[in-house]
């Protein structure tokens, strides 16, 4: 199917796919016959006819008023376009929609560099719990490195923690400026999320999520100074929530391993 030219918009931080690395990707991706795929920011195109082509059934979910008029044009009986802000959509509605039938529930995006991190949190936050069973995105490169962040890497914060607590996650390809159009400033990547069950369970997922956060900004400080920074209700004793926590006071946030960080969080959100 070839693609409608239409010009990207800056302030839907659009940058279209070129053909050479669309085959990468969609190989990258590995789409099946029994697949259901829900692709975000599907922009003019570039992979949504080649994975639906290869799936049972994908749903294109686009911003941009232009690009899902266009596409809807140029679709088929295997594609439904909504035209509709993703971060604002009712995931339980849309993923209850196109699971008809066996096989599997995907996510393959592009995703707009201005709003990939809240994107990929509500992805992780949501997926599992809505039969979604993997993700496969293109994102900048430096937020890639940061989902896949180990502890004690630069790169490690509450975007890889978050990372870990819901899926398993690994780094399929890298993409320079050049595979796309305009070319971005930035090199990229493409990054999958395997969604489980998480293993270790916060008491409150959305207060363990706060608590990382506030922890991470002081991310160099040693911990016990670090707890001083974070506002959770009650007051509590830094150094004594470490050693109940049986920590090490002088270990750095950037340290923590997930297991860490939640037995943390506990002893002070029940302190």
């Amino acid at each position: 199917m070839t693609q409608q030219y239409l010009r990207p918009k800056r302030r839907f931080g659009q940058h279209f796919l070129e053909d050479t690395w669309v085959r990468k990707v969609v190989a990258a991706i590995a789409p099946k016959a029994t697949d259901h795929i829900l692709e975000i920011g599907p922009g003019r195109g570039a992979l949504t006819f080649p994975l639906a082509a290869q799936a049972r059934k994908l749903l294109a979910i686009e911003i941009d008023r232009t690009l899902a008029n266009a596409l809807n044009k140029l679709g088929n009986g295997t594609i439904d376009i909504i035209q509709a802000d993703f971060l604002e959509l009712n995931l339980a509605t849309i993923t209850k929609g196109i699971r008809a039938g066996h096989g599997l529930l995907r996510v393959v995006g592009n995703l707009p560099y201005n709003i990939s991190a809240p994107i990929i949190l509500r992805l992780l936050r949501h997926a599992h719990s809505n039969g979604i069973t993997d993700a496969t995105i293109m994102l900048q490169r430096e937020v890639g490195e940061r989902v896949i962040a180990l502890p004690g890497s630069k790169n490690y914060g509450p975007l890889a923690v978050m990372a870990s607590l819901h899926s398993d996650v690994k780094r399929l390809l890298y993409l320079p400026p050049g595979a796309f159009r305009p070319s971005p400033k930035v090199h990229s990547t493409l990054i999958q999320l395997q969604f489980h069950k998480p293993e270790l369970v916060p008491s409150s997922f959305e207060q363990f999520e706060s608590f990382t956060r506030q922890l991470f900004t002081q991310r160099r400080k040693q911990v016990s100074n670090a707890l001083s920074s974070v506002s959770f209700g009650p007051s509590f004793d830094p150094r004594d929530c470490c050693s109940r926590a049986k920590l090490d006071p002088s270990r750095r946030p950037a340290e923590l391993t997930l297991a860490e960080l939640i037995d943390l969080y506990e002893v002070v959100a029940f302190s």
